[in-house]
């Protein structure tokens, strides 16, 4: 299982703070984008990542009305994956091919409201990431939902009838009481934000880690 960090703010100063302090500590990093359409809430612009120098991957989490339309954006400050809220897309399919064109890796995200049958099985082998909300997409801060569970059950079997099956990514809320399960559940990827960021980032990631295997 690794262990994503995330950073969901509305400050430049405060996301350049945090992405330098994973910067040797992992590889991959995900940055949430919300518009203030999809959630109540506003969250830095990509484009605030313009003059960014880093080797570390970042992964962007579009909660925004019309994903597609956010893709280019995106890849132009060196997005390694664009992962789109299937609530605001007019069609998967569409964000799918714009991430291609895009040269970038694609994920679906499912909020924690939304049936994992709203996603297009036509589809479904194009992505390289399933992205589950264990919250309400938009907000940080809030308590992992267990009803996620049976949506990690219902996804499991979509891979498993996958040719080139997806990772699995759940995000929002994820603790150590949690993570254990998730691990079992075959859960890939775990998404975790400002709570990794209290104290030492390393030694918090390595704790996780350790969690998820008892």
């Amino acid at each position: 299982m690794q262990i994503i960090p995330s950073i969901l703010t509305n400050s430049t100063d405060e996301l350049m703070s945090m992405l330098a302090r994973c910067e040797g500590m992992c590889d991959r990093v995900q940055i949430d984008v919300v518009d203030g359409v999809f959630a109540g809430n506003r969250t830095i612009d990509p484009s605030a990542l313009k003059y960014l120098d880093t080797d570390l991957k970042l992964d962007f989490h579009l909660m925004v009305a019309n994903p597609a339309s956010w893709v280019e954006k995106c890849a132009s400050v060196g997005a390694n994956m664009v992962i789109g809220q299937i609530e605001q897309m007019a069609s998967q399919e569409e964000f799918i091919k714009k991430c291609q064109m895009a040269n970038v890796s694609v994920g679906l995200a499912v909020n924690l409201p939304t049936p994992t049958d709203s996603l297009d099985q036509t589809v479904i082998g194009d992505i390289d990431t399933l992205l589950l909300m264990s919250v309400p997409a938009g907000f940080g801060g809030q308590e992992f939902d267990q009803s996620v569970y049976q949506k990690i059950k219902d996804a499991s079997f979509l891979r498993e009838k996958d040719t080139t099956p997806f990772m699995l990514c759940v995000d929002g809320g994820v603790s150590e009481a949690s993570v254990g399960t998730l691990f079992r559940m075959k859960v890939d990827e775990v998404v975790i934000g400002k709570r990794l960021f209290v104290g030492d980032l390393k030694a918090n990631i390595d704790v996780i880690l350790n969690k998820s295997k008892l």
